[in-house]
């Protein structure tokens, strides 16, 4: 019997994405449980937000989800995420948005995400939360009528 001259093949790897790593759907759903938990409690941050969170909650499940690695869910259903022109119609300050990333990082904590992971997570949502600043810049206040780019 002659030896083989093509090596066999390794099994194929991949490492997980980060939403795989911080436990998937079931923990981004904890996530925002805790997060709209901590709003409602927070008598500062939570005028910046709608009377009803119904949809801010739907919203950001499916927005995080997407935004970890997941599935496109979140522009499935609303288009491009345009987070900063979404924002517009809420005057955020540097202090809102310290005290929103605040509440995310204990909702994360919260529903058991590691360190590593919170560090990745937190590497991103840090300068999104700067992003989101708009207080004393003229920028249209309106809600955006149309959610789909052309």
């Amino acid at each position: 019997m002659t030896e083989s001259l093509i090596p066999p093949r390794a099994p194929a790897t991949r490492e997980p994405g980060l939403l795989e790593r911080i436990g998937g759907r079931p923990v981004i759903e904890h996530v925002v449980r805790e997060f709209y938990d901590r709003v409602e409690a927070d008598e500062e941050l939570r005028r910046l937000f709608p009377d009803d969170l119904t949809a801010g909650r739907e919203k950001q499940a499916l927005f995080l989800e997407q935004w970890l690695g997941g599935e496109p869910r979140y522009s499935e259903r609303y288009g491009h995420p345009r987070l900063r022109a979404r924002h517009f119609p809420f005057v955020i300050d540097e202090r809102a948005a310290g005290r929103w990333l605040r509440h995310m990082g204990e909702a994360f904590r919260a529903a058991g995400v590691p360190e590593r992971e919170m560090q990745e997570v937190f590497a991103g949502l840090g300068p999104l939360a700067k992003h989101m600043v708009n207080a004393g810049e003229d920028v249209p206040r309106e809600p955006l009528k149309e959610t789909f780019l052309r």
